[in-house]
């Protein structure tokens, strides 16, 4: 049993997996609906505050060592770019609804680059992502066993 919550919570933490493949991984595995949302939750949001803090530092490291990693590091910055209108209109709310809507695009690790692309700090970021990861996690445990497992 520590093997599947400890593989649900290193899940979590995986960009474009997130909680969106963990949460099922944990269940199917034989932890409970809620051990394994929590496990999701938390895993999800472990590297959100490293990524917000460093994600331009580590760019611009990038940027310098190749012109691969050069275009790798524009398309993800034109990721953020494209992310950001909704996040600039809506403030908290829209980088809460651009983390909490569970689809390939979107999630915590998009989320904190829109973030750290924006300068946003940390202490107006994270309340928005630890909401939207909530809210996301509650989606996926909801689309895939029902609103019953969640109050059971």
């Amino acid at each position: 049993m520590f093997k599947a919550k400890l593989i649900t919570f290193l899940m979590a933490m995986v960009p474009v997996v997130e909680l969106r493949g963990a949460i099922p991984y944990g269940v199917v595995a034989g932890l409970s609906v809620h051990t394994a949302f929590i496990l999701a939750v938390i895993g999800n949001l472990v590297p959100i505050p490293v990524l917000i803090v460093f994600t331009r530092k580590v760019f611009e490291w990038l940027r310098t060592k190749s012109e691969g990693l050069d275009r790798m590091v524009r398309k993800l910055e034109q990721k953020a770019d494209d992310k950001k209108e909704i996040v600039e209109r809506y403030k908290f709310w829209g980088l809460m609804i651009l983390v909490a809507i569970p689809l390939p695009g979107t999630g915590a690790w998009t989320g904190a680059l829109v973030a750290a692309m924006m300068d946003m700090r940390l202490k107006r970021a994270m309340p928005a992502i630890i909401v939207g990861v909530i809210v996301a996690g509650i989606i996926v445990t909801t689309l895939t066993y029902g609103a019953g497992a969640l109050l059971s």
